[in-house]
């Protein structure tokens, strides 16, 4: 490792925070003239609001973003180790996956609140770290939103199959312990969801005679 890649190492976590902490939803909104989406609908900035306040189109921009920056920076860490199964490597990615995940939660530029619930970022993370552990909880995802109808119901049951996905995919205690913390942080950014699921109260994510 030469010394730009040591510098780019030591440096790399607290790019990935930055890179997390971009709140793509709030700026779509507000570049399409829509004010601050923290105060309509759910207050999330995440794409499923943008989908009910915004629209479709600017709810895709916002999930591909935040994707991204899940994305971006684990790969970008995996290109900068060295290739092999060695414990301290991979747990150096799932740091940096921990982090663009922190920012996203927990953004520096909102002063550290009002983040999102983590779920497209976190997918970003998994979709660099295990793509075929990202398909399996995908399809956990589609089936959950298909049949129920609520897209925080699908999230928790992606989120909930993430480790042993992982766990399959990787056999890497490191990526699995990245997708336990992940998966517990998001259930614990759903709580209100959770309440309002078991109550009957959670909005739906379409429309239809059955939901009023």
């Amino acid at each position: 490792m030469n010394t730009e890649q040591g510098v780019a190492t030591l440096m790399l976590p607290a790019i990935a925070y930055l890179m997390g902490s971009i709140p793509f939803g709030l700026l779509i909104a507000r570049g399409l003239g829509r004010g601050d989406i923290r105060e309509s609908g759910s207050g999330n900035i995440g794409a499923t609001n943008v989908r009910r306040t915004v629209g479709t189109l600017p709810a895709v921009a916002t999930l591909i973003g935040d994707i991204a920056k899940g994305f971006l920076p684990v790969w970008w860490a995996g290109m900068l180790m060295p290739p092999g199964p060695s414990l301290w490597i991979q747990g150096y990615v799932a740091l940096v996956g921990l982090c663009a995940f922190a920012g996203h939660l927990y953004p520096v530029f909102l002063k550290f609140r009002t983040g999102g619930k983590g779920v497209a970022t976190a997918a970003g993370g998994l979709l660099a770290i295990a793509p075929g552990a990202l398909g399996v909880s995908g399809l956990v995802f589609i089936m959950t939103v298909c049949s129920l109808n609520r897209v925080s119901a699908a999230s928790l049951a992606a989120t909930g199959t993430m480790p042993l996905a992982v766990w399959y995919a990787t056999g890497s205690c490191a990526f699995t312990l990245w997708a336990g913390l992940t998966a517990i942080w998001i259930w614990s950014r759903h709580r209100a969801n959770i309440q309002r699921l078991l109550a009957g109260t959670e909005p739906p994510l379409w429309k239809s005679d059955l939901d009023g």
